[in-house]
């Protein structure tokens, strides 16, 4: 029963994790992006009917990446160049991309797909214990794996992630330094998008093989939370996008065992995990939060 919980947290938490790691670029430039469930949306659409009409996963999970990243460039647009409120714009983004994706998506509810399936390593699937769980997924979810030191490195230990991280903290500094920090918010927001569009993807070409209206179903949103709950560090983002899958995997084992627990009080199980989690790290140590947020809150400017 454990395995299978903590086997299906990272199965369920990838998409929320890729998601989680794209928005923690971009607030580390000093935006936050309330539309990131609008690019899972859309990159878990676009992925879908690229697989359809191609037969290519892989060029369903391009797509879903660029689709993901032309929705966060409305929200790049509108608070970058236009100075519109970020949590005004990030609302509308995400309601528009539920809304368009439900609209161009309607005629995809009933097709069938041939995505990623799990793929077993041969010799390590075989580990007791750690072999069912780390071992056997979709070629995504290995990929996250490496995503998340790839992303710790590219942040900490290159010039990039310095004057990423600048432009979050002093961007009156990196245009010092002779670097635009709206150009670096633009590529971080993008980036962000993109990410967020692969969650997507990997949501709809690997983990359900379905399209549903909405199927993120408030994962966006919780991996905006998560980037606060992980502190805007990668590996605590991992943690985080586990823990609220396997929330969603613990749920599911109840139901297969016949306990009988309302299955709305189930549904939400994941969610109040998350922002008990969120309240327990903020009452024991001090956010890291990049001093370019706060403006988003206090309203300075």
């Amino acid at each position: 029963m454990m395995i299978d919980i903590f086997t299906g947290a990272i199965r369920s938490g990838t998409s929320v994790l890729y998601a989680s790691l794209g928005e923690l670029i971009a607030q580390r430039a000093g935006v936050i992006n309330l539309g990131t469930e609008g690019s899972m949306l859309a990159g878990a659409l676009g992925a879908f009917a690229a697989t359809v009409y191609t037969g290519n996963p892989w060029l369903g999970i391009l797509i879903g990446g660029l689709c993901g990243a032309a929705m966060s460039s409305i929200h790049a647009f509108l608070v970058i160049a236009r100075n519109a409120n970020q949590l005004a714009s990030g609302l509308t983004v995400m309601f528009f991309g539920i809304g368009v994706t439900a609209f161009f998506g309607r005629d995809l509810v009933s097709k069938q797909i041939n995505g990623f399936e799990p793929l077993a390593i041969p010799g390590l699937s075989k580990i007791p214990i750690l072999g069912p769980i780390f071992f056997n997924h979709d070629i995504l979810t290995y990929l996250s794996f490496i995503l998340v030191p790839l992303i710790w490195l590219l942040l900490f230990k290159t010039r990039w992630g310095v004057i990423l991280r600048a432009t979050g903290e002093k961007e009156e500094v990196v245009f010092a330094y002779g670097v635009n920090p709206k150009l670096i918010r633009y590529l971080a927001v993008l980036a962000g998008g993109f990410l967020a569009g692969i969650g997507g993807a990997q949501l709809s070409t690997a983990f359900t093989h379905t399209w549903v209206e909405n199927m993120a179903q408030g994962r966006g949103i919780i991996a905006v939370a998560l980037v606060i709950f992980a502190s805007w560090l990668p590996y605590r983002a991992m943690l985080g996008a586990y823990l609220f899958g396997g929330a969603q995997a613990l749920q599911l084992v109840v139901q297969q065992s016949g306990v009988h627990i309302s299955p709305f009080l189930l549904f939400m199980t994941p969610y109040v995990l998350t922002l008990v989690a969120m309240y327990i790290v903020e009452r024991k140590q001090r956010s890291r939060m990049p001093e370019g947020l706060s403006k988003v809150f206090t309203g300075a400017s």
